[in-house]
């Protein structure tokens, strides 16, 4: 195993003790007075009277300090030469980004029709640069050999004619386009229509207007392998560019909210949203600022500052930043994607995972808390794992304080050689990861480990589990930190008994409640279930596996009940469900038929089990003439053509698409899981479930809202409903002791430190 040798005399131990970080930070401090004493005395003027420090002046601290802690880290770490190399990787592609902005999007397109670029002779004009260059035409090599060009504008005048005449072609024509279209360069800002954010058709099946992608554009998915690995780092620095930096002119509305300059009040967005920004109050302009510069640890240092969570955060998870960056009117600087890229390039160096980890319990850019506080003596109960739970621990750890987290699900244990927790829940040293990729998985293989909530059963692999096993051991190798699972607040532990034990506070972060069961007819009839379930039975049961005899069954057509991210969630992993389960049971039918016969087989089913398995077995086979079909033409299998032939999954939802939260609050995802081939129905009122000779859901009535005809009624074929319409809040704990925890309507009650409402 490769060793860590740290730097300043200290050892890997020494970064998970107090007394260690407060060592490694006077050598921090040091290496700054050696490097830029300037800096130096303002970081300690900083930090003797943070309270006195104006919101901008701080954030030129951070950004002139990020360089430093980088070089510093990398020392402490050994691993300089391997920082240097990512630090040219971006600066190597550093021509991309300015001549985009100078000469693609200020000279080239400036003017251009897009029937004028269409004209253009882009094969001659390619073959020309290409004999300028004397290499293939690439994006990079394109805005190398311009950005050079553009330091003798007069000199190379006609090279530059000619490289704006295929910039143009390729940024406003079609087939430029698509040519580039997995590039960064040829791309203009596109404005924003939101009626339109998701490029939809209407499509009449069964009677109703269904919205969808069309076909080209749909996206091949297979399993539950991880469905969108996010941009790379090319794309990432594509967007650090693009932003403005606005925290310069005090404008990161991304941070810290777009205001009303009359009321002061968060504006709203064309659907009703208020624009508060990020919740955390991340400093997003300083990490774009600092990432386009080339310093990928300094720029995680200045996320973790307010974000140490990071790794539950970023791409595919939050976009409040989005909404409330300062392009309103155009296509907004994805930030979710800077930030989860910035911290996959810190986990790709060697002990990457170890730099980040440090930088959650020491961060010097942090001026108010650097270091986490001495033990307060103070013992807290985390009740909930999820987000909530295990960012709580976070600070409460970085408090100063003894934190016991419990969470009714069970918990894995994980090897005791990276957790430092032996089997029995003794502590013992750990080792220190060297390369991130050995504790990672494939997602499709990944025994459900238990921690996380909601990050854990109910978000689907359009984020990288992986994460959560950074997050884990964040907290578990912490010796303040300990956590056990299958322990149900309010039964195995209840307020009383966990005052009993010494703890000096309960924080209850226990998720969301019981979900919205809507009134219809015949609504418990099989084939019926609350999108929650569906969703917690297929991660925790792992029915997807090969190897899981899990009993989850989904028929064909499925309809789910809903708007929201639920809703949109279901759809996708019902969708991704299907194929692997009747494949699933093909083949175990098969193994069965040659061992036993088909008489044996088949004696015990009931009616309605030979109808489902007879579809199964045929929609199976149907796969596996697709599969190998696929396999003779050297392309990817068409499994979303086949389900949707079936009868595929729809959305019903009560309202338009535009109006649906999935749409307002993310549309992104809802434009994702439209590329898998499912279809959104508008306008939809569920009122009764029709069920077949054998009492199981056939279809769904509904009463369809048309614009300006009143209400109509009708039927959409369904085998499967899944009901997506919302949760209550989790207030279990107070009908269960109400001596110690009231109740104000649907929510707790909340009260003073004297106990009063």
């Amino acid at each position: 195993m490769t060793q860590l040798a740290l730097q300043h005399g200290l050892e890997f131990d020494d970064l998970y003790r107090r007394d260690g970080l407060v060592r490694l930070d006077a050598a921090f401090i040091a290496h700054l007075r050696e490097t830029d004493v300037g800096l130096h005395n303002q970081l300690l003027a900083a930090r003797l009277e943070p309270s006195a420090v104006e919101t901008k002046a701080e954030s030129e601290l951070i950004v002139a300090l990020a360089p430093h802690l980088e070089d510093f880290i990398g020392g402490l770490f050994g691993i300089a030469s391997e920082v240097g190399a990512l630090q040219a990787r971006h600066e190597a592609l550093a021509p991309l980004y300015s001549v985009k902005r100078l000469f693609v999007q200020r000279r080239a397109v400036k003017g251009m029709t897009p029937e004028q670029a269409a004209e253009i002779d882009a094969d001659a004009a390619a073959a020309a640069l290409e004999a300028l260059f004397g290499e293939k035409l690439t994006e990079l090599s394109f805005a190398t050999h311009v950005a050079r060009w553009s330091e003798d504008v007069a000199a190379n005048a006609a090279a530059l004619d000619l490289a704006a005449s295929y910039a143009a072609w390729a940024t406003l024509s079609p087939a430029g386009q698509a040519k580039h279209h997995g590039g960064v360069l040829f791309k203009v800002p596109h404005r924003l229509v939101m009626e339109h954010l998701v490029p939809v058709e209407s499509e009449t099946v069964n009677g109703v207007a269904m919205l969808r992608l069309p076909p080209k554009h749909w996206r091949h998915r297979e399993g539950f392998a991880l469905t969108d690995p996010g941009t790379d780092l090319t794309g990432a620095l594509d967007q650090a560019n693009y932003c403005i930096w606005c925290a310069h002119q005090g404008k990161d509305s991304c941070s810290k909210g777009l205001t009303d300059r009359k009321t002061g009040a968060f504006q709203k967005s064309a659907f009703g949203v208020a624009l508060a920004g990020c919740p955390l109050e991340e400093k997003i302009s300083e990490l774009n600022e600092v990432k386009a510069k080339g310093n990928s640890i300094g720029a995680l240092a200045i996320v973790v500052i307010d974000n140490p969570m990071a790794a539950a955060t970023g791409h595919r998870i939050c976009n409040d930043c989005m909404k409330s960056c300062i392009y309103q009117k155009q296509e907004p600087v994805d930030i979710p994607q800077a930030e989860t890229r910035t911290l996959k390039d810190v986990l790709g160096l060697p002990w990457g995972f170890e730099i980040y980890g440090l930088l959650t319990r020491w961060n010097p850019l942090h001026i108010r808390r650097p270091l986490p506080l001495p033990e307060s003596g103070y013992k807290v109960l985390v009740v909930g794992l999820g987000p909530a739970g295990f960012t709580l621990s976070h600070h409460l750890m970085n408090d100063g304080h003894t934190v016991v987290a419990v969470d009714g699900l069970k918990i894995e244990p994980l090897p005791e050689e990276i957790s430092g927790i032996s089997a029995h829940g003794v502590r013992r040293s750990f080792q220190p990861v060297h390369d991130v990729k050995q504790l990672f998985e494939a997602l499709d293989d990944r025994v459900m480990a238990g921690f996380g909530g909601v990050a854990e059963y109910g978000i689907t692999v359009r984020w990288d589990k992986n994460f959560l096993k950074l997050i884990r051991l964040l907290l578990e190798r912490r010796r303040q930190f300990t956590m056990f699972g299958g322990v149900r607040f309010g039964g195995t532990l209840t307020v009383e008994s966990a005052f009993g034990l010494g703890f000096d506070h309960i924080a209850l972060c226990a998720g969301a409640g019981r979900p919205t069961v809507i009134p219809m007819k015949n609504g418990l009839a099989p084939g019926i279930r609350q999108a929650s379930d569906f969703l917690m039975a297929l991660q925790l049961t792992g029915a997807a596996k090969t190897d899981s005899i899990a009993n989850l069954q989904v028929r064909l057509p499925v309809v789910v009940i809903g708007g929201g991210l639920t809703a949109i969630d279901t759809a996708t992993e019902s969708l991704a469900y299907y194929p692997v389960q009747v494949e699933k049971f093909l083949a175990r039918y098969e193994t069965l038929v040659a061992e036993r016969g088909v008489a044996v087989v088949r004696a015990g089913w009931h009616p309605a089990e030979a109808e489902t398995a007879e579809e199964f077995i045929a929609h199976g086979k149907a796969i596996r003439a697709e599969r190998a079909a696929a396999a003779r033409e050297g392309r990817s299998p068409r499994l979303a053509r086949l389900v949707n032939e079936w009868g595929g999954v729809t959305i019903a939802y009560r309202r338009r698409l535009i109006d649906a939260p999935s749409y307002t609050l993310n549309h992104e995802e809802v434009a994702k899981a439209l590329e898998e081939g499912i279809c959104f129905a508008e306008g939809l009122t569920p009122e009764a479930v029709e069920v077949d000779q054998y009492g199981a859901a056939e279809a769904l009535r509904l009463t369809h809202h048309l614009a300006g005809e009143g209400d109509d009624e009708i039927v959409l074929p369904a085998r499967t409903i899944l009901v997506a319409a919302g949760t209550q809040p989790n207030t279990v704990l107070g009908r269960e002791d109400p001596a110690h925890v009231m109740l104000d309507g649907k929510y707790f009650r909340a009260v003073d430190e004297d106990g009063n409402p």
